[in-house]
């Protein structure tokens, strides 16, 4: 398979949030022109061994915070990406992922001009003290002038990211951030829970004990809440944490759960090319500097054995909704999942945590609920 899917990471933020361990950088004294310059070594030179497929099916922006780029510097990126990436599907789906307050119409009418069309904004919340105690640096007016201007630059497709099991965060204030989610007329939303990873403020905090979590019932049932008022407002979930409109489901990030292949340009990108992954440094300075140097910034990379590839495949199509296809696994594979996986399937249907469809396999409401129980099931360690 070729890549159709791009992902170009841009690591620079206004401000770095306490749960964050991406590769970010306030963007204050950074060398984005350099960085930019780097991107486009990066993406000839893979492209150069590498051709893209025509054309491109969906290309995805993400960071950091793309916007908080000058409008000349977002011209700049996006003729860059225009340059390297000329054939295009006609129903190409192009993401910039934004912060609310980063936007304004100047830069909106330069990502329209450039072909973006589907914008992803933080919100996280719509609790003032809650997006204080994650280090957010906007508050919700921002989210709703924000949505407003892209509203009114013709924007029609828009995602917002929302969070639960945040400290001190309680069912009642994730109602209430609901309540104001729902009535904003966005076409997509993904919900995640705080994971504690470190490297981060939060890490720090929850080593000395000065972390106040949720308890996992109250997570959970944060959780249950999400998913029973997307679906009285007329979102399908479609994924384990992602909620949309009908055929407003992420494309992009449908790549990624049928375990299809992308390209990955920036600091910190992982990409899934000619049956191998890799993954680029995730320093400004060095990955500048390697490829000023003329090589590839890559500080992994290896080849992907079929077994991995079909355990891949198996844990991240388990996270749809419509679970893992007979016929696009028997195409992919050349082989029955049946034949692979009988009784790791039968056993799982045992349990409540599978059920077995004419066309698939897909999680049970149970087993939505201890879904890293059953992708271990198909690991071969």
């Amino acid at each position: 398979m070729q890549a159709k899917a791009v992902y170009i990471h841009i690591p620079f933020c206004a401000h770095k949030c306490f749960y964050c361990d991406f590769a970010t950088y306030t963007a204050k004294n950074q060398p984005i022109d350099a960085y930019l310059d780097a991107l486009e070594q990066e993406m000839s030179a893979t492209l150069a061994v590498e051709p893209a497929a025509a054309p491109i099916e969906t290309i995805f922006v993400g960071g950091g915070t793309p916007t908080v780029l000058t409008a000349a510097q977002l011209t700049r990126f996006l003729n860059i990406v225009e340059r390297h990436f000329p054939q295009r599907a006609a129903q190409l789906e192009f993401t910039m992922e934004a912060n609310p307050g980063t936007v304004d119409a100047e830069k909106l009418a330069v990502m329209r001009a450039g072909g973006v069309n589907r914008l992803s904004f933080g919100a996280q919340s719509f609790n003032e003290q809650l997006l204080t105690a994650i280090g957010r640096d906007h508050d919700a007016e921002a989210v709703f002038h924000s949505l407003g201007e892209a509203k009114r630059a013709g924007f029609t497709n828009v995602s917002l990211d929302l969070m639960f099991g945040l400290p001190q965060q309680t069912v009642k204030h994730m109602q209430s951030t609901l309540d104001v989610a729902l009535d904003l007329g966005v076409q997509h939303f993904s919900a995640y829970a705080l994971k504690v990873e470190q490297n981060t403020r939060f890490f720090t905090l929850q080593q000395q004990g000065k972390l106040p979590l949720p308890s996992d019932d109250e997570e959970y049932d944060m959780y249950q809440l999400v998913r029973q008022r997307m679906r009285e407002a007329g979102y399908f979930q479609y994924e384990i944490s992602n909620f949309s409109q009908k055929g407003y489901e992420s494309k992009h990030n449908l790549t990624y759960w049928f375990n299809e292949p992308y390209y990955g340009f920036g600091v910190g990108a992982h990409a899934y090319t000619n049956g191998q992954r890799y993954a680029n440094a995730r320093g400004v300075k060095q990955y500048i500097q390697t490829l000023a140097g003329g090589l590839l910034p890559r500080v992994e990379q290896y080849e992907v054995t079929r077994q991995e590839d079909i355990e891949n495949t198996m844990m991240l199509g388990l996270r749809l909704a419509e679970g893992v296809s007979f016929a696009r696994f028997r195409q992919r594979f050349e082989t029955e999942l049946t034949d692979v996986y009988g009784a790791e399937i039968a056993a799982l249907v045992q349990k409540g945590w599978l059920i077995r469809t004419p066309k698939g396999v897909r999680l049970t409401e149970n087993g939505l609920l201890w879904g890293n129980e059953v992708f271990a099931r198909f690991l071969s360690y």
